[in-house]
């Protein structure tokens, strides 16, 4: 066959071709549409029309025909050509080489490690000339950024480039699914942020003409319009500080809806640090919004394949939808990920309102990468930040340039003072004993301990002692059961039962309980504040009635990662400021943060992005919020797990069946696994499925507190 006479092909199913020209043309013209959100057109479709110009070698295309079965490398000829140009065009060389691979390390200049970007570019190559008779390299004019505005550039150009990517792969993806589906896909993006607006609207219509400053109901519905007034104002960087009860959620989605529309952004993304709250807050916004235009994605949701949950499994990869609930881990780990998997939903977070609910709990050890990150987005992706908390952090210092952060709550003091429901009281140190009979006395108590062999330990004590209506709640209870236990207090609370539940932080986390008294070991400034948002929660009691103890246990108690913050918490209880106070988180964050000064970027993320040099893989590896290795157990207690147990061993790994599995897990630190598995308790469930091990001792696991965690190494379980 003459070379002049060839159709080359980039993609064949069946009889069906699609040739390499309309692959590229088709990538090009919706990598543009996605770099459009962030005014880069050209650089998007430029990547589009490069990516696969490989698959013009003789090579490639004897293998697509079936010819040959020989791997043929399809991605560094695209590069090679943007290197040879330099300039800008050598930036997009990163995408192009890592578009199935991965966005490759700069590397030396040996190009001695074929995997880095020099290594890629001194590999030899097929010849791919044939592009010329077809393929014109497109022009590239426009400049990443502003030169003058960007404070670190070189960190400014890692993103560009990694948002470049997000354009590329994606509209790689889509181009390809639409040949082989022959446009049968089935996606659906939802309705337009206007008709979100517009239905928000109609749900709070009545709550807005409630001015009555007296009620709660009142002060919530100031804070609602306020975020809607501001809602028009200049796209940049936000603040809702909010006291507990004040109505955050809703007043944020109201501001973000207004301030979406009114600047032509694209959706609205919550980014949210417990998987408890996102499914809270998802609930909330799916009854208002409508269910095909809210997704949440995290680590544990995954949305099975059947029809009508087909649309919503697709969106989850590229984050295709209006309204996106999802995790600090996974988006700040996309955000610096080199992987085409994690980093395809990128350019949908740019041009968009994104809400940091419980802002305080950025992770401490990454705090300057995910700063950084933020100003990027503000700065050059047209999106707005709303940092969101009952408890802000001091961050302003922090970041790489002095932002003016608006705040949206009105009257922030006056709010703080209407919705004081609690009197904080320090008890300082006690014995466990003395602890224990100070809740036996109480009525309607949440004690809050750190640890969960703590809390499992305090239980147990006041049992033994005779205390009747104890309740337990820890993660090492799996959620189905933390559920049943919840409702159960939630009941006895209701009808001014008594009720004395021994908890862990989780019970902190947008948990809706409402007693007359709680005590929290001593903890983080925020943690305090948020226990005590447990106590006369309804306002139904006056504030002298309603006490939140602090305390220290007198016995030793080894606290990993804890003690700074009890450290600098103590301080500020010696001062005897107000906990209640904003004022109080931001002295108590600005001193947490100078004594971790030297941990704020622990990885060194930023030190990979400098002087031409762009180690996005390396990045990728490091940056992982969640170190330690946890292994997770199945607890085959009921019989629909039991049921679930012999599906998943017959049918093995599948989305569906894991999702399931969830409500019946519990997760564990290796040092716990190690006690169990030593002691015989554990086997794997399939030799499938890695880290995923079934609890096969009845004693391991009660009704009253979850999985033992008293477990000594060597105590034998004899079946």
């Amino acid at each position: 066959m003459k070379k002049d006479k060839m159709k080359y092909l980039a993609h064949i199913d069946g009889k069906r071709e699609q040739s390499i020209k309309e692959h590229l043309e088709g990538t090009a013209v919706l990598a543009a549409e996605f770099a459009k959100s962030f005014k880069k057109e050209q650089w998007g479709y430029c990547a589009g029309m490069l990516h696969d110009i490989g698959k013009y070698s003789d090579a490639f295309q004897e293998r697509i025909r079936g010819n040959n079965t020989n791997q043929v490398d399809h991605s560094t000829a695209g590069a090679k050509i943007c290197m040879e140009k330099g300039g800008f065009y050598s930036l997009l060389g990163y995408c192009i080489a890592g578009h199935h691979a991965g966005l490759p390390n700069t590397g030396a200049g040996t190009g001695l490690d074929k995997s880095t970007m020099y290594g890629r570019l001194k590999k030899n190559v097929e010849d791919y000339s044939s592009y010329l008779d077809e393929i014109e390299i497109p022009a590239l004019q426009e400049i990443p950024f502003d030169p003058n505005v960007v404070i670190n550039p070189d960190f400014s150009l890692s993103v560009f480039i990694r948002m470049l990517y997000s354009c590329l792969v994606d509209a790689d993806f889509l181009d390809t699914e639409q040949f082989m589906l022959n446009g049968k896909v089935g996606r659906d993006s939802g309705e337009s942020l206007e008709v979100l607006e517009q239905r928000l609207s109609e749900y709070i219509k009545g709550w807005l003409e409630n001015k009555d400053l007296t009620t709660v109901n009142g002060h919530r519905s100031e804070i609602l319009r306020s975020c809607i007034q501001r809602g028009e104002e200049e796209p940049g960087m936000f603040q809702l500080t909010v006291p507990t009860g004040g109505g955050k959620t809703l007043a944020s989605l109201a501001f973000a809806l207004k301030h979406a529309v009114r600047y032509g952004m694209e959706r609205i993304i919550y980014v949210i640090p417990y998987t408890s709250i996102i499914e809270q807050n998802a609930s909330v916004f799916r009854e208002i919004l409508g269910e095909r235009n809210v997704l949440e994605n995290y680590y544990n949701v995954d949305y099975e394949s059947s029809e009508e949950l087909k649309p919503m499994q697709l969106a989850a990869e590229n984050w295709d939808k209006p309204v996106i609930v999802t995790t600090n881990v996974q988006f700040f780990e996309s955000l610096f990920s080199n992987r085409s998997s994690k980093c395809r939903k990128l350019h949908r977070i740019a041009n968009s309102v994104i809400i940091f609910d419980e802002v305080q709990m950025l992770p401490t050890d990454y705090m300057l990468p995910c700063l950084a990150q933020m100003e990027e987005l503000v700065q050059n992706y047209h999106s707005s930040l709303v940092l969101c908390t009952a408890t802000q952090p001091a961050l302003e210092g922090l970041f790489q340039k002095k932002w003016n952060i608006r705040e949206l709550c009105p009257q922030k003091e006056e709010q703080f003072a209407f919705f004081k429901r609690t009197e904080f009281i320090s008890m300082g140190k006690v014995s466990t004993e003395e602890l224990e009979d100070r809740l036996i006395e109480e009525t309607q108590a949440l004690c809050i301990v750190n640890t969960k062999a703590r809390a499992q330990s305090l239980y147990q004590r006041l049992k033994e002692r005779g205390a009747e209506h104890v309740y337990h709640l820890s993660t090492a209870m799996y959620p189905k059961h933390r559920k049943e236990v919840l409702e159960e207090v939630r009941q006895r609370l209701k009808g001014s039962d008594e009720c004395i539940l021994i908890a862990t932080s989780l019970i902190e986390a947008g948990v809706d309980v409402d007693f007359r008294s709680v005590y929290r070991q001593l903890a983080g400034i925020d943690s305090i504040v948020q226990a005590a948002g447990r106590c006369n929660r309804e306002g139904k009691r006056s504030v002298e009635d309603s006490k939140v103890y602090i305390f220290t246990f007198s016995e030793k108690e080894y606290m990993p990662g804890q003690r700074q913050q009890m450290d600098v918490a103590s301080s500020l209880m010696d001062e005897q400021v107000d906990f209640s106070a904003p004022e109080t988180a931001r002295d108590y964050f600005k001193k947490l943060y100078y004594l971790r000064r030297n941990e704020l970027d622990k990885k060194k993320i930023m030190d990979e992005f400098q002087r031409g040099v762009y180690n996005f893989s390396t990045a990728s590896k490091n940056f992982k919020l969640i170190e330690e290795h946890t292994v997770t157990i199945f607890i085959p207690q009921e019989e629909d797990a039991k049921q679930l147990l012999k599906e998943i061993r017959y049918k093995g790994y599948t989305k569906s069946l894991m999702r399931k599995a969830g409500q019946y897990c519990v997760s564990v630190y290796t040092g716990n696994y190690d006690k169990l598995a030593a002691s015989g308790m554990l086997r794997p469930v399939s030799e499938d499925i890695e880290d995923l091990y079934e609890l096969c001792s009845g004693d391991g696991y009660t009704e009253e507190y979850g999985l033992r965690l008293d477990i000594e190494m060597g105590m034998g379980v004899f079946m």
